[in-house]
């Protein structure tokens, strides 16, 4: 049941991030319509929109002999470098045109992303852990207990926004329907598997 005190979180519904985008997550496009459809029975809604410079250093293109899909060391961690994408002011970096009406009546849009050489995935946090994007705050006053997590990718953006909200203290879900992922291999499974690992270990619950 959807409360007054739940938040819908609609992570990345961006062009680049969908059939015929330049970092193309399958499927990502089917979701759209349905989110946006969701959308309507939540009282507060948040939009997250990846928001890169031209020439971020998670680019493997900023990386001289490096290939998108590689990861490299960085002084915040561990970073895969992606395909120039969702780049500031790109047609790519535009929601995708089915979720108009979500974006319309969102109650915030958060931009991640723009500092040039740290990346950003989670809705709360850039990846050095340390920068906030100020979304934690904004949903204590608004009365927010619990964040619903949508959109793409799965088993990136979406994973990491989930689990600090957690650690922000609010309950979390994650759609899986409303969401589709980039299921990269890992040492153990997928990137999908290394997710849900973590969904099961800090409380986030996902939900078919």
């Amino acid at each position: 049941m959807i409360a007054a005190t739940d938040a819908l979180v609609i992570v990345d519904p961006q062009i680049d991030f969908c059939p015929g985008g330049s970092l193309a997550v399958t499927g990502g496009d089917a979701v759209m319509a349905p989110i946006a459809a969701l959308s309507r029975r939540f009282a507060h809604v948040v939009v997250t929109q990846d928001w890169h410079p031209a020439g971020h250093l998670s680019f493997a293109s900023s990386q001289p002999g490096r290939q998108p899909f590689e990861t490299i060391a960085m002084p915040y961690g561990e970073q895969v470098l992606w395909p120039d994408h969702c780049v500031q002011g790109t047609p790519g970096a535009d929601f995708h045109p089915a979720i108009a009406d979500a974006v319309a009546r969102a109650d915030l849009i958060v931009r991640k992303g723009a500092n040039p050489v740290v990346d950003s995935y989670s809705a709360f946090f850039e990846n050095d852990r340390a920068t906030r994007t100020g979304l934690a705050g904004a949903l204590r006053d608004r009365g927010v207990t619990r964040c619903v997590f949508v959109g793409l990718a799965y088993d990136f953006c979406v994973a990491w926004s989930a689990l600090d909200a957690r650690a922000e203290g609010f309950e979390a879900v994650v759609l899986r329907e409303h969401a589709r992922a980039i299921a990269m291999p890992r040492p153990r499974g997928t990137s999908v598997d290394a997710a849900e690992e973590q969904f099961a270990a800090r409380g986030v619950a996902a939900s078919m």
